[in-house]
């Protein structure tokens, strides 16, 4: 089973600026601000003023409008990591209240405008095409006579194997296929299922490599297939099938909230 490395913490960002993280830790980071393109260009401005900073304290006489520069620059890099939450809020607030001017602007023109929550999300995570992907393949096998399919599956061996917690599903969902895939980060578990008032759907799980308690989300993919993903801890989860957004965001938060309860009674004990 392939590792799955720990996620990086605010501080260890820190750390890896001042050059104080080993070697093999640092080769994490660095993979993971690759994947990161906004993280990595503010990692690289704060190592940039870290730079100049130490520039400016190696020359042991500096002038009085160097001594200057200094300070300001120091004083630039003191700030700069508390600085980005406010800017993060404050892009946010800006989309919002662009989305708002839009539609205050379309309402006057052409009647009242519904965005909708699948279209005013972002995009969704590099793991829900994964989910995607194996809910077409998952379809394409149930119709191949030679793929024998298989329906029967142990929570408990899976999580094991895997580190994956799966949620009881509903009685009436009838479980055709289980298998695990391999995916870029890690195994994940695919399960298709027939389920009475939503169809052929998939149910998709893998460890992304990074910790996150992250609401559900349902996004129109294409060919009419409908994603809702959400993450609880160390795992992420996508429901798949061509379905209402509405009723398969509904069935994917009261699959978050059971998931949850269970990890904080786990936590618990």
């Amino acid at each position: 089973m392939a590792s799955t490395p720990d996620p990086i913490l605010e501080g260890e960002l820190d750390a890896y600026v001042d050059g104080q993280v080993d070697l093999r830790r640092r080769i994490e980071i660095e993979a993971y601000l690759a994947a990161h393109p906004p993280l990595a260009s503010r990692v690289m401005a704060d190592m940039r003023l870290r730079d100049e900073l130490r520039c400016a304290f190696g020359e042991p006489e500096a002038p009085a409008d160097r001594r200057a520069q200094t300070l300001k620059l120091a004083r630039r890099l003191e700030g700069a990591r508390s600085r980005q939450r406010l800017f993060v809020n404050l892009r946010r607030a800006a989309v919002v209240m662009l989305l708002v001017g839009a539609g205050w602007i379309a309402n006057a023109s052409v009647g009242p405008l519904l965005v909708g929550a699948v279209f005013a999300s972002p995009q969704p995570p590099a793991y829900v095409v994964d989910a995607v992907m194996a809910h077409r393949t998952a379809l394409l096998r149930g119709e191949m006579v030679s793929q024998v399919e298989t329906p029967d599956y142990d929570r408990t061996e899976i999580r094991a194997a895997t580190a994956i917690v799966l949620p009881k599903l509903p009685k009436d969902w009838k479980v055709t296929d289980v298998q695990v895939f391999p995916s870029k980060y890690g195994p994940s578990v695919q399960m298709a299922m027939e389920t009475p008032d939503l169809g052929l759907l998939s149910f998709y799980a893998v460890r992304p490599g990074a910790f996150g308690m992250e609401p559900a989300v349902a996004r129109r993919i294409d060919d009419g297939v409908v994603a809702a993903y959400w993450q609880v801890a160390d795992v992420a989860y996508t429901l798949v099938g061509q379905a209402d957004e509405e009723k398969l965001l509904a069935r994917a938060d009261r699959f978050a909230g059971r998931i949850g309860r269970a990890a904080r009674a786990e936590a618990a004990r």
